[in-house]
């Protein structure tokens, strides 16, 4: 008989308080620290593994190393009835990315939509956790980021802009939001680094040698390989359109000047630029109708949408179609119930961080972990 699947899994409280060991000594305030453990810990019972726990290590390196201010303070440096910029002061970026997303909530409610730039920010996880923010406000919500180039455009040898994230999230009237959270390149780098760590080949198509060909060798990224941009000339067209809102009309450094947040100088800022939106939805239609109102809604137009994608003719041997972001969500229902089955590589590198600190409360070895 097979092992329960929940031996191999660690729980949402134990992974959470490992968490707060590891930056309770850093500088950040208490509230800091919760802000960054709920993003990342919450981007792991989302199955999203390469945006989650697993950078925690790369974080602390820059805390320690002073890239990142413990104290930083994001703030609004200039602003308007709909829009505001923010320098979020080199803080952790989960702390400048969740202030500026409560700022462009705050913009659209009185405006009816809002836009915030961020620039002195860093690498910010997950960009779904702040769009899941928007619309658990009954708001459309996106955030983007840019970053070190990685990706490679239509015809060159090497990487020319980051992959520069972006996602959505539309309230659908319970809690689970319609949401994709996406790469600009055809795999996120992170993935190409879980092969790497696991000395797994990836699959043709995600990255390009130094000589523009494909490889699957995922050891070469990223000083002899690019990743390749999602849908050729289409993603890379998108990835300038973030490049444009998230860095260069927030004034933060644009591709090539970013500096890395993982294999950089840790003492050095890296002045990621990033950016949020928001629709308040009920300021231009009805969210829910009230008790005897005339009129649709917007939660039920969502909703006839949903179940006319989910009624539509099926290829042979599907038994259902998914919207996007409700695998994550189920996902995140087992881990909430039956704890995190974190991959291999995430376990080695929280292992690693918790014999390079001292950091207690983690299990040795997924098999003695017992949720």
């Amino acid at each position: 008989m097979p092992p329960d699947p929940r031996h191999l899994n660690i729980s949402v409280a134990q992974l959470s308080a490992f968490c707060h060991a590891a930056l309770n000594h850093t500088g950040l305030s208490q509230e800091d620290i919760r802000t960054t453990i709920d993003v990342l810990v919450t981007t792991d019972t989302w199955g999203v593994f390469t945006h989650g726990t697993k950078s925690l290590r790369g974080y602390l390196r820059r805390l320690h190393g002073g890239g990142l201010r413990p104290g930083g303070r994001p703030r609004i440096v200039s602003e308007g009835p709909a829009w505001a910029m923010v320098d979020a002061d080199s803080a952790i970026g989960m702390v400048g990315s969740t202030f500026a997303m409560r700022v462009a909530m705050a913009k659209a409610r009185v405006a009816g939509l809002g836009y915030v730039g961020v620039r002195n920010s860093c690498h910010f996880g997950a960009a779904g956790y702040y769009t899941s923010m928007a619309a658990a406000e009954n708001m459309i919500g996106i955030a983007m980021a840019n970053d070190i180039p990685s990706v490679s455009a239509p015809g060159s040898r090497g990487a020319v802009l980051g992959s520069n994230p972006i996602a959505f999230a539309v309230p659908t009237g319970d809690s689970r939001p319609i949401m994709l959270d996406m790469a600009t390149s055809a795999v996120a780098g992170g993935k190409v680094y879980a092969a790497a760590a696991l000395g797994k080949p990836i699959p043709t198509g995600w990255i390009i040698d130094a000589e523009g060909l494909p490889t699957t060798d995922p050891k070469l990224l990223p000083h002899a390989a690019s990743l390749v941009p999602m849908a050729g000339h289409k993603g890379y067209g998108i990835a300038i359109l973030i490049e444009t809102l998230a860095g260069i009309l927030t004034g933060a450094s644009i591709a090539g000047h970013v500096l890395s947040w993982s294999f950089g100088d840790p003492g050095s800022p890296t002045d990621h630029g990033a950016a949020f939106l928001a629709w308040n939805v009920e300021a231009m239609m009805p969210f829910r109708q009230a008790q005897g109102g005339p009129g649709q809604t917007f939660s039920a137009r969502v909703r006839q949408t949903m179940d006319e994608i989910r009624s539509a003719p099926k290829a042979k041997g599907v038994d259902r179609i998914y919207l996007p972001g409700e695998m994550e969500w189920e996902h995140r229902e087992r881990a909430l119930r039956d704890g995190i089955p974190l991959p291999e590589d995430v376990w080695a590198t929280l292992r690693e961080l918790a014999k390079e600190r001292g950091i207690p409360g983690l299990p040795s070895s997924p098999a003695q972990e017992h949720v």
